[in-house]
């Protein structure tokens, strides 16, 4: 169980805000602790039933990104006056099945009127064992568990200039729960762990090295793509977020060599429901990929983790 870290809020709020960790993490006695987290967002899907699932997913993600397993979940539901009741439903109901997916209950929740629509849920585990995004050591590889590029394609998508292929994938990739990477990951050794979300790539990347003390030195070209992310970066298709991502991370990150600008702007790119970004020793990663590739993860190793440098992140 992770050590009570520095803080000036209460001493059994073990992890809070300090380390711009995934969840909150409050001790209630020597063997158990309580996650908690909240999310919740606009449609990035047009289809309401996967709305609900990908929104269901997102928030639980940050739950398995703890390493642990959700238990009780509850709705938070933003609606307008016109929405249809059909529409309402199948937003819960594709957010009732991640839960159950999940091997969590939905227990209720809150519902409000608003102008444009939103949903998510505040999710709650116990758990002995905790990640953190804090505690990657020198020496770790570095493990991402799904492609990225979802942003750019939810855009692509509002602007009709997708194929219904690559459409399928991105919204199959963010409904995906990352309780079989996290289940996967359990069987193996890893020092610390963190969901790869709206911050985009780079920017959960580096918030574990911060909060590490760590640099960590990416291989672009090993970083998984989902299709078509490449061709419509490169066609400047590009959420307004990826651009607010590069503004406040730059500064944080170094480009060892020639990155094309495409490829930069999509590990930049604002994620719905990413993968999991892990940091365990090189000595287990082997076995790590075996147990993701049984579990039908896509898992690659895309760096290292490295003596605190000039930069939180090295791209190479």
């Amino acid at each position: 169980m992770l050590k009570a870290l520095p803080t000036k809020h209460n001493p059994k709020l073990l992890v809070g805000f300090d380390t711009s960790d995934d969840a909150c993490v409050y001790q209630l006695n020597e063997d158990m602790v309580l996650i908690q987290t909240v999310d919740f967002f606009t449609p990035i899907v047009d289809d309401p039933y996967a709305f609900g699932q990908i929104a269901a997913a997102n928030a639980l993600s940050d739950v398995y990104a703890m390493g642990a397993s959700p238990l009780v979940a509850l709705n938070i539901l933003c609606v307008p006056p016109c929405m249809p009741p059909e529409d309402i439903a199948a937003i819960l109901a594709g957010g009732a099945d991640k839960v159950h997916e999940a091997g969590a209950v939905i227990a209720g929740g809150h519902s409000v009127i608003d102008p444009e629509p939103k949903y998510g849920l505040c999710v709650s585990a116990v758990v002995r064992e905790v990640w953190s995004n804090a505690t990657a050591k020198p020496g770790d590889v570095l493990v991402l568990t799904k492609p990225i590029g979802n942003g750019i394609l939810a855009t692509a998508a509002k602007k009709d200039i997708i194929t219904q292929a690559e459409y399928k994938q991105a919204i199959d990739s963010m409904a995906t729960l990352n309780k079989y990477a996290r289940d996967a990951a359990l069987k193996t050794k890893i020092n610390a762990c963190t969901d790869i979300t709206g911050f985009g790539f780079l920017g959960h990347a580096s918030e574990m090295a911060i909060a590490s003390g760590c640099t960590l030195a990416i291989t672009a070209k090993d970083i998984p793509l989902l299709d078509g992310a490449y061709d419509l970066s490169e066609k400047g298709v590009i959420p307004g977020g990826t651009g607010r991502n590069m503004e406040y991370l730059s500064p944080k990150i170094h480009f060892q060599q020639d990155i094309p600008k495409p490829y930069e702007a999509i590990l930049y790119d604002p994620q719905t429901s990413g993968g999991l970004l892990l940091s365990l020793p090189e000595a287990d990663a082997s076995q790590l990929l075996t147990n993701m590739k049984a579990a039908g993860v896509r898992a690659s190793i895309i760096g290292n983790v490295q003596q605190k440098g000039q930069y939180a992140i090295e791209v190479g």
